[in-house]
């Protein structure tokens, strides 16, 4: 199980692993832009069309550092995750665990700081100016921008790596409870 995790976490250098939708009367079939592993993909285009009017910057993929990195990152996790597997230590199962949980929280927290300064440092000179409002897409769930409903979800490699992440805490609680009755029956025996 824990091989197979860390070879699932290969899957996210392919596919994307979260998903912005925009809905909004004069885009009934809604715009999208998806996050991947090492670049954006969707209507980003269209996207940054709408948001120069109200003073947002321009989403590429050089504006974010951490594509040059993440890449490598998914892979040494999962390289890690080999390794745990091959070994057969409970130690490397929690080490593993507990570095996919701080790179998970890690991530979603650099989203919403990347969000954040994206909704509210806005362009002075824009067309459009509402005032007291920030444009800060929703980190995970459902928001109201002026008359867009945007929506922010895990996409199909997010949804893989919470996947991991609990069939990991599955494995690991399970390890801990056959520890415990191991050393229940020890104590018995004695």
């Amino acid at each position: 199980m824990i091989a197979l995790s860390a070879l699932a976490l290969l899957i996210l250098l392919v596919v994307p692993i979260w998903r912005i939708d925009l809905k909004a009367p004069q885009y009934p079939e809604g715009l999208f832009m998806q996050i991947h592993a090492d670049h954006f993909s969707g209507d980003v285009e269209k996207i940054n069309g709408l948001n120069h009017y109200i003073g947002m910057a321009h989403i590429k993929d050089e504006m974010f550092p951490e594509f040059a990195f993440l890449p490598k990152v998914i892979m040494a996790l999962a390289a890690l995750g080999i390794v745990a597997a091959v070994w057969g230590k409970r130690v490397l199962l929690f080490l593993g665990l507990a570095t996919l949980t701080l790179f998970g929280a890690w991530a979603l927290y650099d989203m919403y700081k990347w969000g954040y300064s994206y909704g509210h440092e806005l362009d002075p000179r824009a067309a459009i100016k509402v005032e007291g409002m920030a444009y800060q897409p929703p980190l995970i769930g459902h928001k109201q921008l002026l008359n867009f409903d945007a929506w922010s979800t895990p996409d199909v490699g997010g949804w893989i790596l919470f996947g991991v992440m609990g069939l990991l805490a599955g494995v690991y609680f399970l390890e801990i409870r056959d520890m415990r009755r191991i050393a229940r029956a020890r104590r018995t025996m004695k």
